[in-house]
C-alpha cells in the first residue's frame, strides 16, 4: 500500500468517509483505488466490523480484482476476499469483502433493502455510468435516506464528470496519480479499411519498434479473431480477451506468459479499466467500440459500432504506463481526435429499460420520478419498457408488478428470457428452453452462411452434448452448454439430446420476443419470397436463398433494425395453430383507400398480423361513422361534394365570422368542419359504403345544424345569398369565407341610377361590384360606384357604344333608367 499513489490520499477517504454517507474519489489507472484502497478500509471505526461490497461492471473486471485484492491479503479467493458474478460464487463465512457486478447489489437489495452486514459500498469505474450503475446509486440512497442513514456509499472512478461531486452534494478526494509517461502516435490521415486489418499491420511494426506487451483494442470478437489469424506466426504469444472468453483463457491474457514470451492482447473496450495486466506498455487502439442501441419506436435492439470518445482512448492509452514509460499507437490522425465527443452518455439515455423498470415495479417505485437520479430514464424508453412487460404479463396496466414478473426476476437475465425459460418450463419444454436461452445468449455457433433457423443450433448442441459429429465451434458450444446447465439446475429439469421439433423452438421464441412473430406477406404481384411482417407492426426481410424463405410463420429472434426492412438473422417456424389459438377475433371497419370502399369484416389478429378474416354482417353504426370520419379525415374534405348552395353557405358564415370574431359564428373551414365530423355529418354516413356514396351526401344539410337556431335570420339579413338591383333583378352574392368583400356580378345597364354601392352586413361592407356587358363581360371592378359614374363610365362607354350599338349608353347615367336589354326591351 505505501508504494501506491492511492495511500497519499488515504487520510482524506477515511476523514470523508468518517463524515459522510457519499464520497467520491478520483485516482488514475495503477493509483491503487481498486485493488488497495477497500482493504485500507476494512478496520475503520465506522464499518463498525461491518462488510464491503465492491461493484464492478463486467464479470472479467470482478474476477481480476477480488484476485488482486485476495492476493495483497496473502489469502485465496473466497477467504477475506471474496466474489459473486452470475452462476459464480466465491465467498465463505470469513468473507469482508465481496466483490460483485452491479446486478449482484439490485438482487441483494431487493431481497434485504437494509443490506444487512453491510456498512459500504465501492461503486467502481463509476464513469462508464452503465444502467445498472445509475440504479444502483439510486436504490442506495433511498436506502440510506429512508432505511440505513450510517451506510456508506463511495464512488470511484480514474475519469469522472467535474459536476459529479456537486450533483451528488458529496465531497471529492482526488488522487494524482504517478502513471509513468506515455507517448501518443497519430497517424498523419485516418486509415481506411477494416479496422482490424489496420490495427494488425499497427501491431507488427509496435513489435518491432517496441519494448513490452502489447494491448490492441478492437470494437468485437469477430474483429478480434481476423486480426489473431493475420498476426499468426510473429514472435508472440497473441491473446484475445473478451467479456464472454472462459476463465482460463482470460487469466491467460491477464498473467505473464509461462515461456517468458511477449504477449499481443487483443481486446474489447473491457480492458479499458479496472482489469491490471502486467508487462503493457505499448497500447494500439483502433479507436472504435461496439455497444447496444435501443429504438423505442421499434422495440429493436441493435448493435452499433462507432468512434470511442476522448475520455475513453485516454483511458486506454493509459494501461501502457501503468509499471513504466509507454507508447499508445492511435490509429486516426490528431484532427479526427480533436472532433471525438468527450464521454459517452449515460447508458440509462439510450438503453432498453425493461430490466430497470421491472426492478422499479419490484422496488415498489413504478415512476421512476420516486426516486433520485443522475440522469432520469427518458419517458419514452420507460414506456417502451412498460409496453414489453405487459406484453409478458410482467406488470399490470397500471405498473405494478405482476407474480408472473416476480417469478421473472428469479433469472439473471433479460425478462424476455426469463419469461422464455419459466413459461417454457411451465409448458413441459424446460431442458429446450435453457438450451434456446443459452444460445441466444452467446455467440452463434455455427459458421457464417449456415442460415437463420435457430433450430439447427439447438440441434448442433445437443449432437455435441452426446459427442456426435456436428458444424458447430465447440468452443462455443461448450460455453452454450455451460449456460444451459446453470438454466436446468435453476429450472431442476435433465438434459435432453433429442433433436428438438422446430415448432417446439419457434413457440420458445415467440415467449421472449412476442412482437417479433412474423407472418409471410402476399406473395402474388407483391414482395418477393422471404419478406415478413412482425406482430409489432414493422417490416422484416431473411437473407436472400434462406432455408426458412417458404415458411408462413416465424418467431424471430435476432434481427438488425438499422434499415427500414429489418434483416432476421435468427429465426424458428412457429405453428399457425398455436397463434391462432392466442389471437382474439376484432371487429374490423376501415375505409380502403384504394378500392374507395367501407371493409367491414372479423379478423384474427396477434398485433399487426391478421391470421383470419370472416365477413361483418352487421356493423354497428357508431363503427361505421368512426371509420369513415376517419378517412375524411386522413384524405380530405375532397371526398365530399359540396355543391355551390352548401358552398355558399360555408362562405357567407365564414365571412361574417372574419368580419366579427367577436360573435360565436360556427367554424365552417376545413379544420373546423374536420373536428366536428360527426356533429354535423355523423348521421348520414351510417348508410356509406363507397366514394360514390359519400359524394352524394346532403352535406348542406348537415352544416345547417352547425349553424344556432338564433343565428340564422342574422345569416339571412346581414350575408343575404342575393341582392335586389334597380331593375328588380335579384343577383346572386358571391362570398369569400376570408372575409373578403363579397362579390356582386351585375349587368352595367341595371345600375343606371343607382348613386351608392350595395352593401351587407346591415351596411356595414360594401360589395365587389363586377360590372357587365350586355354579354355578361366583365368590364369593369369597382367598390365605389359614385367615382365609377363619375370618371371611369365615360371610358367604358366609349367601348361599349362600338360592341353594342342597340343598347343605350347615355352621357347622364345617373338619371337614366335602368335597363335589362337593348332600348326597345327596356326594363
Amino acid at each position: 500500500m505505501p508504494d501506491l499513489p492511492i495511500a497519499e490520499v488515504l487520510p482524506a477517504v477515511r476523514a470523508a468517509l468518517a463524515a459522510n454517507p457519499l464520497v467520491v474519489v478520483q485516482a488514475p489507472p495503477g493509483a491503487g483505488k481498486s485493488t488497495a484502497l477497500p482493504l485500507a478500509l476494512l478496520d475503520e471505526p465506522w464499518l463498525a466490523g461491518q462488510g464491503i461490497v465492491m461493484l464492478q461492471p463486467r464479470r472479467v473486471a470482478v474476477r481480476a480484482v477480488a484476485a488482486r485484492l485476495a492476493e495483497g491479503l496473502g489469502e485465496d479467493m473466497g477467504g477475506r476476499v471474496g466474489s459473486r458474478v452470475r452462476f459464480e460464487s466465491r465467498v465463505s463465512a470469513r468473507t469482508r469483502l465481496e466483490v460483485v457486478t452491479e446486478g449482484i447489489l439490485t438482487r441483494r437489495l431487493q431481497r434485504d433493502p437494509e443490506l444487512r452486514g453491510v456498512g459500504l459500498v465501492i461503486l467502481d469505474e463509476f464513469h462508464e455510468r452503465s444502467v445498472n450503475a445509475d440504479l444502483a446509486l439510486a436504490l442506495l440512497r433511498e436506502v440510506q435516506g429512508a432505511l440505513r442513514d450510517d451506510l456508506r456509499v463511495l464512488v470511484m472512478s480514474a475519469t469522472l464528470d467535474a459536476a459529479l461531486p456537486g450533483r451528488l452534494g458529496a465531497p471529492l478526494v482526488a488522487s494524482e496519480g504517478r502513471a509513468y509517461p506515455v507517448t501518443v502516435r497519430y497517424l498523419p490521415l485516418d486509415p481506411t479499411g477494416r479496422v482490424e486489418d489496420v490495427v494488425a499491420a499497427a501491431v507488427r511494426r509496435a513489435l518491432a519498434d517496441d519494448p513490452g506487451d502489447i494491448l490492441a483494442f478492437l470494437p468485437g470478437v469477430r474483429e478480434i479473431r481476423s486480426a489473431q489469424g493475420q498476426l499468426t506466426g510473429v514472435d508472440a504469444a497473441v491473446l484475445p480477451l473478451y467479456g464472454d472468453l472462459p476463465l482460463a483463457e482470460q487469466q491467460r491474457a491477464l498473467k505473464p506468459d509461462p515461456g517468458g514470451r511477449r504477449k499481443v492482447i487483443l481486446a474489447t473496450s473491457i480492458a479499458e479499466t479496472s482489469l491490471t495486466i502486467d508487462g503493457v506498455r505499448v497500447v494500439v487502439d483502433g479507436g472504435q467500440s461496439r455497444t447496444q442501441a435501443f429504438d423505442p419506436a421499434t422495440g429493436l435492439t441493435r448493435m452499433v459500432t462507432s468512434r470511442i470518445t476522448r475520455d475513453a482512448a485516454t483511458q486506454r492509452a493509459g494501461r501502457a504506463g501503468r509499471t513504466a514509460p509507454g507508447v499508445a499507437y492511435r490509429l486516426w490522425s490528431e484532427r479526427t481526435h480533436a472532433l471525438l465527443a468527450e464521454s459517452r452518455p449515460p447508458e440509462i439515455l439510450d438503453a432498453d429499460l425493461a430490466p430497470l423498470t421491472l426492478e422499479l415495479a419490484q422496488w415498489g417505485s413504478p415512476e421512476p420520478s420516486d426516486l433520485a437520479w443522475l440522469d432520469a430514464p427518458p419517458a419514452p424508453r420507460i414506456e417502451a419498457a412498460r409496453t414489453l412487460l405487459r406484453g409478458l404479463d410482467a406488470l399490470t396496466d397500471a405498473g405494478r408488478i405482476t407474480p408472473v414478473g416476480t417469478r421473472l426476476l428469479e433469472f439473471p437475465t433479460h425478462p424476455r428470457l426469463a419469461h422464455l425459460l419459466s413459461s417454457g418450463a411451465a409448458a413441459g419444454l424446460g431442458s429446450l428452453a435453457a438450451d434456446v436461452a443459452a444460445l441466444l445468449e452467446e455467440r452463434d455457433p455455427l459458421p457464417p452462411g449456415s442460415g437463420s433457423d435457430l433450430t439447427d443450433r439447438a440441434a448442433a448442441l445437443r449432437l455435441w452434448r452426446r459427442r456426435s459429429v456436428t458444424r458447430g465451434d465447440p468452443a462455443v458450444l461448450e460455453r452454450v452448454e455451460r449456460l444451459s446447465r446453470q438454466w436446468r439446475r435453476l429450472l431442476n429439469v435433465p438434459a435432453d439430446d433429442e433433436v428438438p421439433t422446430s415448432w417446439d423452438v419457434g413457440a420458445l421464441i415467440a415467449l421472449a420476443y412476442p412482437e417479433r412473430i412474423a407472418l409471410a406477406r402476399e406473395t402474388q404481384s407483391g414482395p418477393p419470397p422471404g419478406r415478413f411482417l412482425l406482430a409489432g407492426g414493422q417490416g422484416a426481410a431473411l437473407p436472400e436463398g434462406d432455408a426458412l424463405t417458404g415458411v408462413a410463420t416465424l418467431a424471430v429472434a435476432h434481427l438488425d433494425a438499422r434499415t427500414a426492412e429489418a434483416q432476421i438473422y435468427l429465426a424458428a417456424p412457429i405453428d399457425l395453430q398455436l397463434l391462432r389459438e392466442q389471437a382474439v377475433w376484432h371487429d374490423e371497419v376501415r375505409w380502403d383507400t384504394r378500392a374507395g370502399t367501407l371493409i367491414a369484416q372479423q379478423e384474427r389478429r396477434l398485433g399487426a398480423l391478421v391470421l383470419d378474416v370472416q365477413p361483418l354482417r352487421d356493423v354497428p353504426v357508431q363503427q361505421r361513422v368512426e371509420a369513415l370520419s376517419g378517412a375524411i379525415r386522413s384524405e380530405g374534405l375532397h371526398l365530399l361534394s359540396f355543391p355551390a348552395e352548401a358552398a355558399q353557405f360555408r362562405a357567407r358564415i365564414g365571412s361574417l365570422r372574419a368580419w366579427h370574431p367577436e360573435e360565436d359564428w360556427p367554424d365552417l373551414s376545413d379544420a373546423g368542419l374536420l373536428a366536428t365530423l360527426e356533429a354535423w355529418l355523423g348521421v348520414a354516413l351510417g348508410t356509406v359504403r363507397s366514394r360514390d356514396d359519400l359524394a352524394r351526401l346532403d352535406v348542406r344539410s348537415g352544416l345547417s345544424t352547425l349553424l344556432p337556431w338564433n343565428l340564422t335570420r342574422e345569416l339571412d339579413d346581414r350575408a343575404p345569398t342575393h341582392l335586389t338591383v334597380p331593375t328588380g333583378s335579384r343577383i346572386r352574392l358571391d362570398y369569400r369565407a376570408d372575409g373578403e368583400p363579397p362579390i356582386l356580378a351585375v349587368k352595367l345597364q341595371e345600375l343606371f341610377g343607382l348613386a351608392d354601392t350595395p352593401t351587407v352586413d346591415h351596411g356595414r361592407r360594401p360589395v365587389l361590384l363586377h360590372l357587365l356587358s350586355p354579354a355578361g363581360r366583365p368590364v369593369q371592378v369597382t367598390q365605389d360606384l359614385r367615382s365609377f359614374w363619375n370618371s371611369s363610365y365615360f371610358e367604358v362607354r366609349k367601348d361599349l357604344r362600338g360592341r353594342y350599338p342597340k343598347h343605350p349608353w347615355p352621357d347622364d347615367p345617373w338619371s337614366h333608367r335602368p335597363m335589362k336589354g337593348t332600348t326597345k326591351r327596356g326594363v
